[in-house]
């Protein structure tokens, strides 16, 4: 197995302190709250250390945990590493993962409530709801079982009684797909206070994911039509 670059010579080190630093802005953590890792080539993962906030947080102090879950270097990997891995392990499409506490989708996840098809975005998770993941001690490999289940088929879910996980292919698209979870939440929290919203039916979010599928910049051939 190669030993992964030093993380000041590693951009990707460097992707993870803009990605935290940039939840941090955004408001989805405060402090040493949440995580962020990405998908080493070779073995395991590159992720954020526990306990340092966004505002200190540096490129040296990025962890690489292997494949076999062993931390290498001066600094302890984020307490929630097992369920970043898990997930690596999972799903091979993906390459990166965030964590966040933000507020809106907190307070859904206290609740225990997935996200219903209350509005047709919801289909840029991979389907027809966002799930819940089942609650269990934070850290603990009950958690990354629970989380992997609930992104089964899905680039999203909720953590009962903890925050979101938003999965992608790289740190970039994670992080999108955090901020915009973040965003419907708090659009279902406003529907909601005037009662419950109405739901699109299966055929309606049906056609919408197939509309997903070619959603956004694709290649274009000569002399193509745009589509009415």
């Amino acid at each position: 197995m190669t030993q992964p670059p030093e993380p000041c010579e590693n951009p990707i080190a460097s992707a993870l302190v803009a990605t935290m630093q940039a939840m941090r802005t955004h408001g989805l953590n405060v402090g040493a709250a949440g995580n962020a890792s990405a998908r080493h080539p070779e073995s395991g993962m590159w992720i954020t250390p526990t306990g340092i906030s966004a505002e200190t947080l540096t490129p040296q102090q990025i962890v690489w945990v292997d494949a076999t879950g062993q931390a290498h270097g001066a600094w302890r990997p984020s307490s929630e590493w097992h369920f970043h891995l898990a997930i690596y392990r999972a799903r091979l499409d993906v390459g990166a993962v965030v964590h966040c506490h933000s507020p809106a989708a907190t307070a859904l996840a206290c609740h225990r409530r997935e996200i219903p098809p209350f509005h047709y975005m919801i289909a840029e998770f991979g389907g027809q709801t966002v799930r819940c993941a089942r609650y269990a001690r934070f850290g603990s490999e009950a958690l990354a079982d629970a989380i992997v289940e609930a992104l089964e088929d899905r680039l999203a879910c909720l953590l009962a009684n903890h925050g979101l996980v938003a999965v992608g292919r790289d740190l970039a698209q994670a992080l999108h797909l955090a901020e915009a979870l973040e965003t419907l939440c708090k659009q279902y929290l406003f529907a909601h206070a005037l009662g419950e919203p109405v739901w699109l039916s299966d055929a309606e979010m049906a056609d919408v994911l197939d509309a997903f599928r070619s959603y956004g910049q694709q290649p274009r051939t000569t002399g193509e039509h745009l589509s009415e």
